[in-house]
């Protein structure tokens, strides 16, 4: 994918992305999620930090395995973003190469789009929306 090394992310035309707070109920998350097509939402700290995120499949089958309280918070059943000093968080803006997104993606199952200072989450970028990218522009 060289030919799309300085292309920046915006390019990808992502919807924007929305957030669940720590508390908001699971049943509201999967609601949301289903809605707007999205496979996993950011969870934000009451700072509007991202602190983790909602696998929505997961969160739907433990849901209907009885697994899951409806009413129990998403924090409950998020995966916690680690950052250590071994593991530093990436940070992915709007100004960062898609190259560079195609890399942080070999790794990592999505990539949350924010502004430099970390203050707003603006997209959640997966490995699907670089390839539907690349088919659409023929690289």
């Amino acid at each position: 994918m060289a030919s799309i090394a300085s292309t920046p992310t915006p390019d990808l035309q992502l919807p924007p992305a929305f957030s669940l707070p720590l508390t908001e109920p699971i049943s509201r998350a999967i609601e949301l999620a289903y809605d707007r097509d999205f496979s996993h939402i950011p969870v934000l700290d009451r700072h509007r930090r991202p602190v983790g995120y909602v696998d929505v499949a997961n969160l739907k089958e433990k849901w209907e395995a009885g697994k899951a309280d409806p009413n129990g918070k998403v924090s409950d059943y998020m995966t916690k973003f680690r950052r250590t000093a071994s593991e530093p968080y990436t940070v992915i803006t709007p100004l960062t190469s898609l190259s560079e997104l195609e890399r942080f993606l070999e790794t990592n199952l999505f990539a949350l789009v924010t502004d430099s200072n970390r203050k707003f989450v603006l997209a959640l970028a997966t490995q699907q929306d670089l390839d539907n990218f690349v088919s659409r522009r023929g690289f």
